[in-house]
């Protein structure tokens, strides 16, 4: 019998991690845990980038609570154009960042956000995925989840710059992800190798932010109930 891959025992532990009883947070540590297991030298070049990022203040100068939120206009999966203004006409709006379909902690993450669809809306909001890839991709990560929230395309990034969330992948891991065969040029339809720090950041309907979450550790996300609870302030 074959041994597996890493790539499958990645899928193994994303299941995993997507099936346990415990909060966004337990399960991305799980994940991190797992990978750490797997592929230890990935898992060390991970550590020394969060460190370098932090270091650096990366993320630090993103919007803040209480202030307006910028416009965006992108198109959904489906290629249809969908702005902040718009959205808000209804309800208030969770705006999650992803780094893309490819990455566990996002894909967990975004199966996490797809299953309190229904107390966000009861909360008064809806959700909105943004990520740097091509319709295919937002695609795949929506029926993965069985989301209904639109994930919507920042292609190269430009709303991510605007909001200093843009980060490039460091040369180690490029040359580690290359090797691997874990490409972004198909997805990006670009060479950059640059993603967005994963933030979520919850918007009353007046354009204000008044929850926010950014970490340049892409192991960690919005707690669910600091996001429920920021909706129901």
């Amino acid at each position: 019998m074959n041994e597996p891959t890493v790539d499958e025992e990645y899928e193994t532990c994303i299941d995993d991690c997507k099936a346990m009883d415990a909060s966004i947070n337990q399960r991305l540590d799980a994940m991190a845990d797992d990978i750490r297991r797997i592929t230890p030298e990935f898992a060390g070049m991970v550590d020394r980038l969060i460190v370098r990022l932090k270091n650096n203040g990366a993320g630090a100068a993103t919007p803040s609570i209480g202030e307006p939120m910028p416009e965006f206009v992108l198109p959904d999966e489906n290629g249809h154009l969908v702005s902040l203004s718009q959205l808000l006409e209804t309800s208030q709006v969770v705006v999650a960042f992803h780094r893309g379909h490819w990455c566990p902690y996002c894909r967990i993450n975004a199966d996490a956000m797809a299953k309190i669809e229904a107390e966000v809306k009861a909360a008064g909001g809806q959700i909105v995925i943004i990520l740097p890839e091509t319709q295919k991709f937002t695609r795949k990560l929506k029926a993965e989840a069985g989301a209904t929230y639109p994930i919507l395309t920042d292609m190269d990034n430009g709303y991510a710059l605007e909001l200093n969330l843009a980060i490039v992948i460091d040369d180690e891991q490029q040359a580690y992800m290359t090797h691997m065969k874990w490409e972004f040029s198909e997805f990006q339809s670009n060479n950059s190798w640059i993603v967005p720090i994963p933030a979520t950041f919850v918007i009353d309907q007046n354009g204000l932010i008044k929850g926010r979450f950014v970490d340049p550790d892409y192991r960690k996300r919005m707690d669910i109930d600091d996001l429920l609870d920021a909706l129901r302030k």
